[in-house]
């Protein structure tokens, strides 16, 4: 083949080259353009995201602005709803339109129950959002804080105060008796003043609406110790007279009385069991008995000092006290 000739055809198979090259690049380009633009039959459709209170919707639309658009969709807006953007705003293309639904609820708080509308998500939210309830951080609720508010939920407010408080309380003093061999028998007197003593308590006290539920001691400390009161008995008693005998009891005033039939009314004397060694001191205050040996008829309870009931009578040493 000619030089000539083999030149020609080169020529035409490098111009189908660059012409079909050509057409894939403008078809690679117009499939791109296709898919990042929203191609429509009419130019004024728009293609819009509707968020509902949660929900997504897409939609197309001819609507100017976010009112019309609302109106065509038949979105009602009630008194506490939000729209964003605002109804007089333009839509465009690819625009997203946020309708925020208000819930009503009724908070309870005090004894007093209050019904707002809130957009919040969560309880703690829409408490927070009241600016009349101050819900602190110890303070609990029911629903709990993080729960998802529904539509005519009742949400219960407790407040919750945590406090210490420091008392002083008394230490109740006590009373010791002891004996006395120099003071005579009948004397009782008080030989030390008790005085109270002093503990400082600690406490963590839990209130619920201003009313204490809890109280726990967290330590306690002694400032002062009691003072123990001593109470004195003398042991001292002088005898004159001894006589010795047989004695009876009987049921009468239920003290430590008796009856003689010759000692003066009023006195005392000290009777010893002599089988036993038991005494009792006894006041003189009838008369009696008389016969048997009998020189004492002891009162019930004074009797039961030195010997049992059941034995009914008691051989006994009777000492007339003169002091």
């Amino acid at each position: 083949m000619p030089l000539k000739k083999r030149f020609k055809k080169k020529q035409i198979i490098f111009a189908v080259l660059l012409i079909c090259l050509g057409a894939l690049f403008f078809r690679g380009s117009f499939l791109k353009n296709t898919r990042n633009q929203q191609v429509f039959p009419d130019s004024n459709y728009k293609k819009v995201t509707l968020v509902d209170g949660g929900l997504i919707f897409e939609v197309i639309t001819k609507a100017n602005t976010v009112k019309e658009f609302l109106t065509q969709q038949k979105s009602e807006l009630a008194q506490y709803d939000v729209v964003y953007p605002k109804s007089e705003e333009k839509v465009f293309s690819s625009a997203v339109i946020i309708i925020q639904r208000a819930k009503k609820i009724t908070i309870k708080e005090g004894g007093k129950s209050k019904e707002i509308y809130s957009l919040q998500k969560t309880v703690e939210e829409a408490i927070w959002e009241n600016k009349e309830i101050m819900l602190g951080e110890d303070d609990f609720t029911v629903p709990s804080r993080k729960t998802l508010i529904k539509d005519k939920m009742v949400i219960s407010v407790t407040h919750v105060l945590i406090k210490e408080e420091i008392k002083n309380e008394p230490i109740i003093f006590k009373t010791v008796a002891n004996e006395d061999d120099s003071l005579g028998w009948r004397i009782v007197k008080t030989t030390q003043k008790g005085e109270n003593g002093n503990r400082q308590v600690k406490y963590k006290i839990v209130y619920y609406d201003g009313k204490e539920i809890s109280r726990k001691v967290l330590e306690k400390s002694i400032t002062k110790e009691p003072t123990d009161e001593v109470i004195t008995q003398g042991t001292l008693v002088k005898v004159g007279k001894v006589h010795t005998g047989v004695a009876s009891w009987y049921a009468y005033t239920g003290t430590l009385s008796a009856a003689n039939p010759w000692l003066p009314m009023g006195s005392y004397v000290r009777v010893t069991n002599k089988d036993n060694g038991k005494s009792v001191i006894v006041k003189i205050n009838d008369r009696g008995p008389f016969g048997n040996g009998r020189i004492i008829d002891l009162d019930r309870v004074a009797f039961e000092k030195i010997a049992s009931l059941g034995q009914g009578t008691a051989n006994i040493k009777m000492e007339v006290i003169t002091n």
